[in-house]
Formats: C-alpha cells, sequence, structure tokens
C-alpha cells in the first residue's frame, strides 16, 4: 500500500503541467523580414522617382536647353559663319546635343582647321576655333589666294596682302607634291629667316628655292634635312660679314655651294 501511494505521488499528473511560455523572440524575425521589405519597395520607389525627375530636367523640361551659341578663336571666319556652319537648334535639351556632328560641320568651313564643341551648362553651347594659318599667298584667275601649310586655300582678296610670301608653283593645292614641298620648307624656318623670305617656288618636290630679301637666293632642294640646312644657311650670313652672297645652294648639306 505504502509503495503503491508513494509512487502515484511521484509521478507527474499531465492534467497539472505548466503550458509553455510563448518565446518574444520566436516572432521578431518575421516582423523584421516585413519591415525590411517595406524598406526596399520604399528606397526603389524614391530612387525612380529622383530618376524620373532628373530625366525630366534634363529632356523633358526647358530649363536645361540651349539658349545661347558663342564662337571663339575666329578671324579669318566670321562667328556667323561659324554658328551658321554649326546648325545648332536653339531649345534643344543640352544632354541630346551631339557635340561630335556639330564638330565635322563646323570643320568643313576653308578656314577652320580644327574645332572643339564645350556644353555650358545651364544652357550655353561654346564652340572653339582654331582656323588655318595662311603662309603663303599666289595669284589665279584675278584674285591673291592664301594657303596654309597644307595647301589648302583658306581665304581670297582681290589685293595682295602683305606680309606673305609668294608661292610659284605649277598647280597650286593641297594634292600637289611641289606645293606641299615648297610650303614645308616655309613653315619650319624659324623666323629670322622666314620674315626674309619674299618667294618660294617649286619646280618639283626636290626643288625648292627661297628669294630673300635683299635679293639673294637659296638653293635649297628638297624638304628633307631642314636643320642642317638652317645651320648652314645661319652660318653664311655669320661669315659673310657684309659680303654680298647672291647664291647660296645648300640642296645637298654635305656640299655648301656658294657665289
Amino acid at each position: 500500500m505504502t509503495e503503491a501511494h508513494t509512487s502515484r505521488r511521484g509521478s507527474p499528473d499531465p492534467d497539472l503541467e505548466e503550458e509553455p511560455e510563448p518565446d518574444p523572440d520566436a516572432a521578431a524575425p518575421a516582423g523584421r523580414g516585413r519591415a525590411t521589405r517595406w524598406k526596399v519597395v520604399f528606397v526603389t520607389l524614391l530612387v525612380i522617382g529622383a530618376l524620373g525627375a532628373v530625366s525630366w530636367v534634363l529632356l523633358g523640361s526647358r530649363l536645361l536647353v540651349v539658349r545661347h551659341v558663342e564662337v571663339t578663336g575666329t578671324r579669318l571666319a566670321t562667328a556667323d559663319q561659324v554658328v551658321a556652319a554649326a546648325g545648332i537648334d536653339l531649345g534643344t535639351p543640352m544632354v541630346r546635343l551631339r557635340t561630335g556632328a556639330v564638330r565635322d560641320r563646323v570643320e568643313r568651313l576653308r578656314e577652320v582647321e580644327s574645332a572643339a564643341i564645350e556644353r555650358r551648362w545651364p544652357g550655353t553651347v561654346r564652340v572653339v576655333v582654331h582656323e588655318r594659318e595662311p603662309v603663303a599667298v599666289f595669284r589665279g584667275a584675278g584674285r591673291y589666294h592664301l594657303l596654309d601649310r597644307h595647301g589648302v586655300t583658306v581665304a581670297d582678296e582681290a589685293s595682295r596682302p602683305a606680309g606673305l610670301p609668294t608661292l610659284t608653283v605649277a598647280s597650286p593645292g593641297p594634292s600637289d607634291q611641289a606645293t606641299l614641298a615648297a610650303l614645308t620648307v616655309l613653315s619650319g624656318l624659324p623666323e629670322r629667316l622666314g620674315g626674309r623670305v619674299t618667294e618660294v617656288e617649286a619646280g618639283g618636290p626636290e626643288a625648292v628655292t627661297l628669294y630673300m630679301k635683299g635679293g639673294q637666293t637659296v638653293v635649297w632642294g628638297a624638304a628633307e634635312r631642314a636643320a642642317e640646312k638652317i645651320r648652314l644657311l645661319d652660318a653664311v650670313r655669320r661669315t659673310a660679314a657684309g659680303r654680298a652672297v647672291r647664291t647660296v645652294d645648300i640642296s645637298s648639306p654635305e656640299v655648301l655651294k656658294t657665289q
């Protein structure tokens, strides 16, 4: 009797077992997950709205459009000529401006050697022009044509411009080898010599002759070895010491000939 009674008292009564307390951490991950998803959705919508606003400002609004076109670097061409060649429509959104196409159009002007197109926010486009530099002049069809170092005619005038030597060749132009040789020699001369040239003549690409102020003739030959020929010509000027040297032949730098 005693043992049976003790056994019943020691065994747990299922009706008297306590229910487990709820774990507060068990529901936390689900709550945090929902909050994180809402944050992601909110940030995504915020980014989309910001991008839409920026796109509208850049492309759809009237805030950032071309309002002014500036031109710098012109001397031979006029600013109006450059603006017309650029073909930029006022009111075009700045970001839609095709600067490469504008540059190509400006560089078609014969006076222009190169151009750069700059956006100046909020509404200005600057066209920076580097013009061709005339180095010689030739007479044709009753006018004087100014040529740059590439043989390109950059301007023509009714009267002879001062300060440019005359070019004498059979067929002046950018594809004529005699023209290119003469202009290469002329462009490579230092100012102390180039400023004394009154005429450059080329019977062919290896037969360039310079006519200087004071009546001196310099037989240059081909355009190559310019540095050696310039040194020889400077030496002749120094050693002449007032003595008239009518002709200097430096076509072959190894053999200097003077008269």
